[in-house]
């Protein structure tokens, strides 16, 4: 088991998606959608701009992997497909790619699409790697985000701090994702414990 650790930017609920059930990366961070393997932890860690610096967003235990047609076509996660005149929670819908007859990448209009056409950029970076992780067991803060205890304050490897998790990602080991999954299980808070820090910023904020 191992734990990935990497900053939450941006939390609108798109990347993670924890809605309907089940935690969802489908976009962003191809690195670990690559690397991470059923068992392993991901942590998001609030980014400086959140409001939430520095707290655990969110948490998940990979459970399945994917890969965008697949996710696209099952049944299961037809509800994460984006409604851009829907809800909060269906706008930001990451079930967005899926290929044509001709083998080419379709991008829904979503949070990643640009306002009358699709982002090819944002193309290219989400499906550099064909993976999408998805985990019923997690637990998702957003903008009621936790700080993560002093006690994990050793939970560092080569002077990197869980708490101060920089660009790009941090892989920790078997033993210190252990501590983490520890004091997780301890909170005994599971699913969706709070709506994504940006949805504050809606004028009726939906129902958790």
């Amino acid at each position: 088991m191992r734990l990935f650790a990497y900053i939450v930017a941006r939390d609108y609920g798109f990347a993670p998606n924890p809605f309907l059930g089940w935690c969802t990366l489908a976009t962003c961070k191809p690195i670990i959608r690559r690397s991470a393997s059923v068992g392993d932890w991901i942590a998001g860690i609030g980014g400086s701009n959140t409001g939430v610096a520095g707290r655990l967003v969110y948490a998940m235990r990979v459970q399945e992997a994917l890969s965008f047609d697949e996710y696209w076509s099952d049944e299961r996660f037809f509800g994460k497909r984006p409604v851009l005149n829907g809800s909060l929670k269906q706008l930001y819908g990451d079930n967005i790619y899926h290929r044509d007859a001709s083998m080419q990448w379709i991008q829904c209009d979503s949070h990643h699409s640009l306002e009358s056409c699709p982002s090819q950029r944002n193309i290219a970076n989400d499906t550099k790697v064909n993976r999408v992780l998805l985990a019923q067991h997690f637990v998702y803060y957003g903008s009621v985000a936790p700080r993560l205890p002093e006690h994990l304050c050793p939970f560092a490897e080569n002077g990197q701090d869980l708490r101060k998790v920089k660009r790009g990602h941090r892989v920790f080991s078997e033993t210190l994702a252990a501590a983490f999954v520890r004091w997780i299980d301890e909170r005994g808070e599971w699913g969706l414990q709070g709506l994504p820090v940006e949805f504050r910023r809606a004028k009726h904020e939906p129902e958790i």
